[in-house]
Order: C-alpha cells, then structure tokens, then sequence
C-alpha cells in the first residue's frame, strides 16, 4: 500500500532522527532518495551499537534505511551541486539534519531551496535550534537525555542518574519531523504552498515530558522525586514500579493499595488506607511488597493478581518475548533484501491501514547504487 506513492523525498540528514524520519515516508509510499557524500556515506554506516555488522556496516544503519535509494555526491563540488539541485527541483520533500550553518555555506537554505521550488517542504532536524548559545552543541542522543531532565527520571533515588537505553530522543524527533512533514504536505496539496518545518532534539524531548513538566511548572518548581526503592515514575504512588520475585521480576502498575495486600495476602498493606499515604509513603509500601513478592515466582504472582483484575505483568527480555504468541501474532518480524544482496531480518513499520500491514522487501542500499537511475528518472545533466 502506497499512501505517499509519487511523493519525492530527498534525504541529506544521517545518523538516525532524519532517517528515521525519512524511513516511515518511504514506509508509506515515498520515494526516498538518500543523499550521501561520496566515498563515505551517512556516517550511520559505521556507527556501531553493537559487534554485529552487515556487509561491514553497522546493523543500525541497515535497520534505519531500509527501503530507501543512495545518491552519491559532493556537495562542495560544482557539478555535483548543479546535479543536486536539479533534483531539488522536482522533489515534494527535502530533508537535513546539519549543523546550523552547513546549509548557508552549502547554498541550500531553505530561502534558497525555494526559489528553486516553490512548493517544496523543507524539513530540518537541529539539536538545540539555530539560535541561543547552545546552537553549535552537537545533537547526540545521551547528550539531550542529560540535558534534558530526562536522566533523572530513572533509577532509584540514590542511584546516579540513569539514561534510557535506547535512542529515544533521537527516534522521538524523527517522530515528529514525520508529522510536521506529513502536515505541511496535506497544507500543499490544499492551498499549493510549500514550507518549512523545524524540529530540534531538545524541544522534542521536552514535549515527551509533557506530563512531568507540567506538573513542575505547576507546583511550585518542585523537583521530581525518585522512589528510593523500585522506582517507576517520580510521580506516581504506590506499588508503580518493578519487583523482584523468586525467579525474574514483576511490573505492578497504578492499584488500589488495601484490595493488593488482599490479593496477595499482604497483611502487612491493610494500615495504608488513606490515599495519600500511597505517595507520601511511597517507600515505605515498596519496602513491604519487595520482601513479601521476592520468595514465590512471578507466575505464582501473576496467578493471583491478573484474574483479580490488577494491572501488572513479567518482565521479559527479547528471547522471553519472542517466544510469546502475542509476540509471534503481531508479524513485527520481516526480511528484507540489501543492495548487495544480503538478507537482513528487522522490523516493520509499526502502521496498518484499513486493516494491512505497510511493509517492503527493499533492504538499506549500497553507497551510491541509484546514482544511474535517478540521474535518468528525473533527466538529470552534467
């Protein structure tokens, strides 16, 4: 199914917010031309997450680039700018994630984009913005994940503060640069009008703390306070948080205290009858749950809590999920065929639409494998 099918996307940005980006247009029809530097590539291609690669580059760069074409060029070369902007010329979409001030020397601004066309949407992915002093800070994911307030959210309240292992900023921006893009096009198509859309790194991890920080800036300017014991959110009460049992480790969510210590015959929780005490207490009732739930298993657990309708469940890692049948009906899992021929196993996108699946076959591509058939598609000249 191809919701964005004709839709040209040109995509300077690396790394993974604008790719990722770039990836859920091409998931829904796009084309998406990736522009890399000659010799090269995107920097991503050697940016290692692990020791795995594939055809000697990194297993995230073939995850992030899937389904996309790669055009080779050099963007400080005269003859290879004019190729560029006759592609520019043609695209619906143009997407970059340098630092500010690249594009300017570069001669590829969005004033000058546009006067090339018009109606092209121009997305740009900046790290803190293209003004203030933090403007030139490099926009890496743990760096936003520390600046942002983001770090003191998990762990316990003693523990040191603790980033999320995964590129969430990165993969958040990504997110909304896809919804400013995908709007600014519905506005072309309506009124015939091209335009801009700016995300950064940290105005987008500041929206995914929406919550948190509304409550700070409502309350006086409290700081959020970590549980000392299985913390979960700073401000949520008891039991949220995750336990240890005999055998692995429990998730209970937000519960009606006194109804818990009766489902797990936890005399110990009848004298938290007040609410309030749920927060203020907070550690207290931890405390008692972790000594009662640590001696029996989590399925023992779970036998008691699930059919009395308290949200809670295992905590699994991959392998224990993958073996799951709610895992294995989701079709999360699909293979798709590299430039060189390889076939790489990842996800697909998380979207269905009236009921389908949007996936592809078409694997990350080699460094500058389309150059030919763009170059013929869109009448490219020397």
């Amino acid at each position: 199914m191809k919701l964005l099918q004709d839709i040209i996307v040109l995509d300077f940005s690396q790394f993974l917010s604008g790719p990722s980006a770039s990836l859920r247009l091409a998931d829904m029809g796009a084309q998406v031309i990736k522009i890399e530097k000659k010799g090269t590539g995107d920097i991503c291609r050697q940016l290692y997450v692990s020791d795995v690669m594939i055809e000697g580059e990194s297993t995230i760069f073939h995850a992030i680039n899937r389904n996309k074409q790669s055009y080779a060029a050099d963007l400080k070369d005269e003859d290879d700018l004019k190729k560029i902007k006759q592609l520019i010329a043609k695209a619906d979409v143009m997407i970059h994630n340098f630092r500010p001030g690249v594009m300017k020397r570069l001669g590829l601004t969005y004033d000058d984009v546009k006067k090339i066309n018009p109606q092209i949407v121009y997305g740009e992915v900046s790290g803190y913005g293209d003004e203030g002093p933090w403007k030139g800070l490099p926009g890496q994911d743990l760096l936003l994940q520390a600046i942002s307030g983001l770090s003191w959210l998990s762990h316990n309240k003693d523990k040191k503060p603790t980033p999320t292992g995964v590129a969430v900023v990165d993969i958040l921006t990504g997110t909304h640069l896809a919804q400013g893009l995908l709007a600014a096009l519905y506005r072309r198509g309506a009124l015939g009008i091209g335009g801009l859309v700016q995300v950064s790194m940290l105005e987008s991890i500041l929206d995914f703390q929406f919550e948190l920080l509304t409550c700070f800036y409502n309350d006086g300017g409290q700081l959020p306070q970590r549980s000392a014991i299985s913390n979960g959110n700073a401000y949520l009460s008891a039991p949220y948080g995750i336990y240890k049992t005999a055998d692995g480790y429990i998730a209970l969510a937000m519960g009606d205290i006194p109804m818990l210590g009766k489902t797990l015959v936890c005399n110990e929780l009848d004298s938290f009858q007040d609410k309030d005490e749920w927060f203020s207490k907070r550690d207290e009732i931890k405390n008692v749950l972790t000594e009662h739930l640590g001696p029996q298993t989590t399925a023992h657990w779970l036998s008691l809590l699930e059919p009395a309708g308290i949200w809670c469940s295992e905590v699994m890692d991959y392998d224990m999920l993958m073996q799951k049948d709610a895992y294995k009906l989701l079709h999360m899992e699909m293979e798709v065929r590299t430039g060189a021929g390889h076939t790489v196993r990842t996800t697909r996108c998380p979207v269905r639409i009236d009921g389908k699946m949007l996936d592809s076959t078409l694997g990350a591509p080699v460094l500058g494998e389309h150059n030919a058939e763009i170059e013929e598609q869109f009448s490219v000249t020397p």
